[in-house]
């Protein structure tokens, strides 16, 4: 017999596979079950609902990535240097979830109350580790902004529309993007001034 967090963790990759080809409206709960050769029941007696599955693999896919981001916060290193391996590192962790993330950009208006709840909350905890690196940044002269938000949000945006358009059978490989993406940022955010 299957355990349920087996089960659950089927459901999710065969979720991930069919919302990022089909869409998640495009997709149903039976197309989901039908591609498990389970019942409709079981997956609304794990997930509740659709949104409920969307929120799960929201949950499964961003917390490896927030671990991570948090950690790198932590390391005793030169601001700079850290803030560069934060970009680094979440560049790099995101290769893991290039579906996911074509999952992720739904109209916020497709979400419950308690949906967006949950999604804002992933998302404020990524912002605020962003912001906190920025701040470091700015206390020493690197940085010169009427806002740290709008600025990581300009960050996030730069990192995170790449898993939109990245294919990997394209003419520079991950890690070639990853540098040109940093040297982007870094530019942007240090000016013409700064050296890397």
């Amino acid at each position: 017999m299957t355990d349920p967090q087996t089960n659950k963790d089927r459901i999710i990759r065969v979720a991930i596979d069919l919302f990022s080809t089909k869409g998640f409206k495009g997709t149903s709960i039976r197309d989901i079950a039908s591609a498990m050769g389970m019942s409709i029941s079981n997956i609304y007696h794990y997930f509740g609902n659709k949104e409920g599955l969307w929120l799960a693999i929201l949950e499964y896919s961003a917390k490896g990535i927030v671990e991570k981001l948090r950690q790198v916060s932590e390391l005793e290193m030169e601001p700079l240097a850290r803030f560069k391996l934060l970009l680094e590192t979440h560049i790099s962790r995101s290769k893991h979830h290039t579906k996911e993330a074509k999952i992720f950009f739904i109209d916020e208006e497709q979400l419950t109350a308690e949906g967006d709840k949950i999604n804002q909350k992933i998302q404020r905890e990524i912002l605020g580790i962003y912001i906190k690196e920025l701040s470091n940044l700015e206390a020493m002269g690197y940085v010169k902004c009427r806002s740290l938000t709008v600025l990581a949000f300009n960050i996030l945006g730069v990192i995170n529309w790449h898993l939109r358009w990245y294919r990997p059978e394209g003419a520079l490989s991950l890690e070639e993007i990853s540098q040109e993406i940093v040297s982007f940022v870094l530019h942007g955010i240090l000016g013409p001034l700064h050296k890397k």
